[in-house]
């Protein structure tokens, strides 16, 4: 912690300095130097000293900072912990004092009358809208914190959402508050968006072969449920998907909670913006996407805690590098020369190998037959 810059953080609301607790105004007074939004700092009284955040931010904000002398205080909007500059200072090693206030998620829910338990927040400041769609299912409750009312609208058409409805919450707190139907007006920047959802029902995994565009390259969903099984997925944890394919493995991986990370490595260029494509339409544009063959991608990745192999199993080299990262692995195999690379790994480092055959019924003439897909040979070890 950067103790000898330790930085007071107040949240404050729409409504400005009068809406700041006697403990949050005396932070302010003490500081020797306030730094905020131009919207922030003016509502501030005259005899502060104040300077404005330098844009774009995160590029200058550790030089900027040091040019401060004395105590320095920090304004954010709300709650400096609910996708604020807090969270983006304690990462960067800052020691902080922080007097939060009442968050825009709160007010939100308080005047539409949410529960906390039955509301998810998405956030999409700074990020892409595409992350709400994870979040949509049938009858939930939604608040989307940032982007566009323009962005939304037309992710959640494409996404079969267009009944739901949609709230916009401008300027909560302050004296023009204003709450209005979201589908039919533009407002502005200090909006929360809520969404009551009406529409299709879509598993967070588990999801069906059609929700994926790809050329064939796909890890089918019987064979996807038994890698993830064994994968085992945490939240927070990292995942490799070393082939990617059309990325259904790490994309399933990041849906299963929103801390969930994912780096898929895929040498078609293709395929790769494939992977991409699908991780947007699915809500988890943060996955990462690598393009360039295995072993040599793999350098100067982060550690992962999971690896997925669907392809490259040949490649000299791949396998010996994804079990010297001492994560857990699942790899599959179609083909002899695939098997035998498997069948060696279970026999050096045990694990479980299996073969999966699915048999799916189809029509035979007039009657109904057995029709078998591709068997694979599994291998999974921790």
């Amino acid at each position: 912690m950067r103790e000898e810059s330790r930085l007071t953080v107040v949240g404050i609301g729409a409504d400005g300095w009068a809406g700041l607790t006697p403990a949050a105004r005396a932070a302010v007074r003490r500081a020797d130097v306030v730094l905020g939004s131009e919207r922030q700092l003016k509502s501030l009284p005259e005899d502060l000293r104040t300077r404005p955040w330098p844009s774009p931010l995160l590029p200058a904000l550790d030089e900027f900072l040091a040019e401060q002398s004395g105590r320095v205080c920090v304004l954010a909007s709300g709650d400096p912990y609910l996708s604020g500059i807090a969270t983006t200072l304690r990462d960067r090693g800052y020691a902080l004092d922080v007097h939060p206030a009442i968050s825009s998620a709160t007010l939100a829910r308080a005047r539409l009358g949410w529960s906390f338990e039955e509301t998810e927040v998405v956030t999409v400041v700074g990020r892409a809208v595409h992350r709400v769609a994870r979040a949509l299912a049938p009858n939930r409750k939604l608040l989307v914190l940032g982007g566009s009312a323009t962005e939304l609208r037309e992710l959640l058409k494409a996404r079969g959402y267009g009944d739901s409805a949609l709230t916009a919450l401008e300027n909560l707190g302050a004296e023009d508050e204003r709450i209005t139907d979201g589908w039919t007006r533009d407002p502005g920047p200090l909006t929360v968006f809520a969404v009551r959802c009406t529409g299709p029902g879509l598993p967070l995994v588990g999801l069906p072969d059609d929700a994926f565009e790809h050329d064939g390259q796909l890890t089918k969903r019987d064979l996807r449920a038994s890698a993830l099984a064994r994968l085992a997925p945490a939240p927070g944890e990292l995942l490799w998907d070393v082939g990617a394919g059309a990325g259904s493995i790490g994309i399933e991986w990041s849906r299963a909670h929103p801390l969930n990370r994912a780096i898929a490595i895929e040498r078609d260029p293709a395929r790769a913006g494939r992977v991409q494509r699908n991780a947007n339409t699915l809500g988890v544009p943060e996955l990462q996407v690598v393009t360039g063959p295995a072993p040599e991608a793999l350098a100067g990745l982060p550690r992962p805690d999971a690896i997925f192999v669907g392809g490259g199993l040949t490649v000299p080299g791949v396998l010996d590098q994804c079990v010297e990262t001492d994560a857990r692995i699942v790899a599959h195999g179609v083909t002899l020369e695939a098997e035998q690379i498997l069948a060696a790994a279970y026999a050096r480092h045990g694990g479980e190998l299996q073969r999966i055959s699915v048999e799916q019924a189809k029509p035979l003439g007039g009657f109904t037959g057995w029709t078998p897909s591709r068997a694979v040979t599994q291998w999974s070890w921790k």
